[in-house]
């Protein structure tokens, strides 16, 4: 399921895709009081997603189908917070340098980073499927590393990942995260992503992390990398004067894409 496939459906059907992605059941009545409308015109809209097989009733609501919660969540990653994505990664293409070599982890941040590396004359890391169909695209040679598959980031994990990155030494590595904070560090949910963004890091001359302001103060179940592990981060909103000193009296350069 392509992120084209989610993009036309409607905002209120969008609200209900990513309610059950995250509780897995989701309930006409509650959804009816939640979005302030009738219970058929939600019923209408859980009927339009069974109809595209996004979504299966059960009695009273409706379930996300197994088949397609991996790649619905993808897809609905890709779309979120795009603008700030395209100004981070705008704001990581000034840091690279002709002749550099660049790793490129799976989120959807470095994807946009890589759409925009042709304008180097660069090697690049690449980590997924998605990357490594952009950057072959745009005719910027690569090599990938591969691993055990992992569906959710469609990306490559494991201790074949791990054991081969741990023979290359990028320039450059750009990850990113789905939260952050000063004493937890750049965090993830995904155990096997997490040990997959681990080896990116530890690989790389300068390690540079693109967030977007909606993953500051959160963190999630197991840490990526702390302060010491990274030399620039860049995000699209300007931090608190607290979180910025901190950052930089820990010798991590910050940047506010523009």
């Amino acid at each position: 399921m392509s992120p084209e496939l989610v993009a036309p459906l409607l905002g209120r059907q969008q609200d209900i895709l990513r309610r059950a992605l995250s509780d897995k059941v989701v309930r006409i009545k509650d959804l009816a009081a939640e979005f302030g409308v009738h219970e058929m015109t939600v019923r209408r809209d859980i009927d339009m997603l069974c109809e595209q097989g996004k979504l299966l009733r059960v009695h009273g609501g409706a379930q996300l189908l197994d088949k397609s919660s991996e790649e619905l969540s993808q897809s609905m990653r890709a779309a979120q917070n795009v603008e700030a994505k395209e100004r981070i990664a705008r704001a990581a293409l000034a840091l690279i340098q002709d002749g550099d070599t660049v790793a490129l982890d799976a989120s959807t941040t470095s994807l946009a980073l890589a759409r925009l590396l042709p304008a180097r004359r660069v090697q690049a890391i690449a980590c997924s499927l998605d990357a490594a169909n952009v950057l072959a695209a745009g005719g910027v040679p690569f090599l990938m590393v591969g691993g055990n598959f992992h569906v959710p980031a469609r990306s490559f994990v494991g201790a074949f990942f791990t054991e081969t990155m741990q023979r290359l030494h990028p320039d450059l590595v750009f990850f990113s995260a789905k939260g952050y904070t000063p004493s937890t560090g750049f965090s993830d949910p995904h155990l096997p992503e997490v040990g997959a963004k681990q080896a990116l890091v530890r690989s790389g001359s300068s390690v540079v992390a693109l967030l977007d302001s909606s993953k500051v103060g959160r963190r999630a179940l197991a840490t990526i990398a702390t302060h010491a592990d990274i030399n620039t981060l860049i995000t699209d909103q300007p931090l608190s004067p607290e979180l910025h000193s901190r950052l930089e009296n820990d010798d991590i350069q910050v940047i506010v894409a523009e």
